[in-house]
């Protein structure tokens, strides 16, 4: 398991939607978590699309 720090502005509500499954949003646009490979490999998919 590894530390996720993700930082976004100006990004559309779908991506921040499914941000929030896997992370928490600590406050606007800065999501933090603690998540297998697997699923930051999911997100940085979903960051980079």
């Amino acid at each position: 398991m590894s530390m996720v720090v993700v930082v976004t502005e100006n990004v559309p509500p779908r991506l921040r939607g499914r941000l929030a499954v896997w992370l928490l949003e600590v406050r606007a646009g800065v999501y933090v978590g603690d998540t297998s490979k697997r699923i930051r490999e999911m997100i940085w998919q979903q960051i980079t699309q």
